[in-house]
Parts: C-alpha cells; sequence; structure tokens
C-alpha cells in the first residue's frame, strides 16, 4: 500500500530536495551576528576617538615643544652674558655691564614669553631629574644631599627639561 506521504518519483525530477529550515535557529545566529559586528562597530569608533585624541595631543606637543632644539642652542648665548658679566672687573666699564644685564634681562625676558624658565637650585635638595651632581663637597651648613652651589644653570620649557643645572652637593662634614 502506497503511503500518502509518500509522493511517487516522477522521472525526470532533477529538482533537489527542499531543505527544512528551522527558523528560530536562524534568527538566533543572525542575531548573533548582528551584536558581534555591533561591537566590531563599537571598537572600531572607539579606536578612532582615540586616534584622533592622540594626534590632537601629539600636535599641541609639536607646538609647544617645536623650538626645543634652537633653546637648547640659545642656552649658550645666556651662559656666555652671564660670565661676560661676572669677569668684568668690579671697578669701571659701568657703561658695559649695564649694557651686558640689559641684554641678558631682554634675553630672560623672552625665554619666559616662550615657557623657558630656570631650574630653581637655591635651598633645594638634589633632584636627579631636574639636577646633575658635579661635585660633592663636605659641608656643616647643609645637610647631606643639599645643593651648595649652581656651577651652570639648568633650563626646563613648559614642563620639560632643556638641560640639567650643574651644581655641587653637600655630603656630611668629616
Amino acid at each position: 500500500m502506497n503511503d500518502m506521504n509518500d509522493a511517487p518519483e516522477v522521472e525526470g525530477d532533477d529538482t533537489p530536495p527542499v531543505p527544512e529550515i528551522n527558523y528560530a535557529e536562524a534568527l538566533l545566529a543572525r542575531d548573533t551576528e548582528i551584536a558581534d559586528l555591533k561591537d566590531r562597530l563599537l571598537r572600531a569608533a572607539a579606536e578612532t576617538e582615540n586616534t584622533r585624541r592622540r594626534l590632537e595631543r601629539d600636535k599641541a606637543d609639536t607646538a609647544a615643544y617645536a623650538m626645543t632644539g634652537f633653546a637648547r642652542d640659545i642656552l649658550a648665548v645666556a651662559d656666555n652674558l652671564r660670565r661676560a658679566v661676572a669677569s668684568l672687573p668690579a671697578e669701571g666699564f659701568d657703561n658695559v655691564r649695564a649694557g651686558i644685564e640689559a641684554t641678558e634681562r631682554e634675553l630672560t625676558a623672552i625665554f619666559g614669553r616662550h615657557g623657558i624658565s630656570k631650574v630653581e637650585t637655591a635651598g633645594v635638595k638634589l633632584d636627579p631629574n631636574r639636577h646633575q651632581a658635579m661635585i660633592e663637597v663636605p659641608s656643616e651648613a647643609h645637610e647631606p644631599g643639599a645643593i651648595v652651589d649652581e656651577l651652570q644653570a639648568g633650563y626646563v620649557i613648559k614642563d620639560r627639561l632643556l638641560r640639567p643645572a650643574l651644581v655641587s652637593v653637600a655630603k656630611a662634614a668629616g
């Protein structure tokens, strides 16, 4: 007896059988794929935003510190002006001293306008991030590790070190 569900085969019918579709599984697979794509999109957007912020920060740093090389070079001029004033005899040369000191003040003012300032050394402890100890001197007047004298001025541009201050540091007398 022929079962009603058994359809007789028709000769010459080459059509493949239609697979059964499980719509619940298909929807679940699509939902999973959508969630994955949404996650990837959000991650890509966050990475793009991070890159934009990093580029803006780099651009600001470049603008702020573009003259660092030039500033380091001009520090030699400031040092030479200081040496010129120090080498003048105490008597006479008042006009020369006044001219050199005026030039030095102008250079210091220009440094200030561009965010360049001296590293503090007077009365502070040695900070290896800003000072370079050149010699240790025995001292009863200063506690060990305190700066006794500045041998060469140090400078910073905004918050970056251009050149460390060369200093002498106290050590325990004895």
